[in-house]
Order: structure tokens, then sequence, then C-alpha cells
């Protein structure tokens, strides 16, 4: 991977992150269940460590990360979380639990792709295994609610 291919995913990266926070974040102020609360505040906490990571890199990189994520990032993230808190816990479980896939499916590519960085290597590691907890959180907490229906 070139260094402007390498730039530019990194950058998607940043994107994704930022919008991660922000719904999780707008997610939180929309549920009652006290547990799925602190637990989306924390998620939310733990994407934007993902978020200063990849900045982290970028700068290291010498570049800055990309304005287009610090704008449509948190835009993108609070209309989703509003939409979707609207319609209840189990809707937001099964989006988040969508979204996480999807980044762990992109964190998996990217770190094939990845070549000889090993810095690279280790941070996309780390941010996957958190998606990766997240998924598994969310799926535990949808089968809770999903039981209580029954």
């Amino acid at each position: 991977m070139d260094r402007d291919e390498l730039i530019s995913k990194l950058n998607w990266f940043y994107g994704l992150e930022i919008e991660q926070v922000d719904l999780y974040k707008t997610q939180s102020r929309h549920v009652d269940d006290i547990y799925l609360k602190r637990a989306l505040e924390r998620i939310a906490f733990i994407e934007q460590q993902h978020v200063e990571n990849i900045a982290a890199f970028l700068k290291k990189m010498g570049v800055n990360p990309s304005p287009a994520g610090d704008i449509l990032g948190p835009i993108i993230g609070k209309i989703m979380g509003n939409a979707v808190g609207l319609a209840g816990e189990a809707a937001i479980l099964k989006v988040d639990i969508a979204v996480e896939e999807k980044a762990m499916k992109d964190y998996k590519n990217f770190i094939l792709r990845t070549g000889d960085e090993r810095e690279l290597f280790e941070l996309l590691w780390s941010h996957l295994l958190d998606e990766d907890f997240h998924t598994a959180w969310f799926a535990n907490k949808l089968k809770e609610y999903e039981a209580l229906k029954v």
C-alpha cells in the first residue's frame, strides 16, 4: 500500500470512529436502561481513544487528519443516533451490531494490507479487538432484551 492510499484509509477510519463516538453518545441519551446507557457511554469513550490513536498516527506520518472526518462524522453519528434512539433499545443494539461488524470487516481487510508497518499493524489489531468486544456485548444484551419479551 503506498503512502497516499495509507493516508486515505486512515482518514476513512478516522471519520468512521468519530461517527461511532457521536452515535453511541447520542444513543445513550435515548435509553432508560442504566446499564445500556453506561455501556454506550463507555464504548463511546473507547471509540474516542481510537480517534486519538489514528490522529496521532497520521500526525506521526506528517499529515493532519482529514477535516471531512471532523465535520461529517459527528453529523452522521448524531443523525443516526437520534433516529435509531427513538426506535428503542433492541433497535439500537441491532444497528450497533451492524456498525461494529462493518468496522471489524474493514479493520481485518486493512490489517491484511499493512505490510511491514508493525506499529500500524498493532494499532489496527487493538482497534479490531475492541470492536469485536463491543459487538459481543451488544449481541449479549440484545439476547437479554429478546428473552424478556418471550
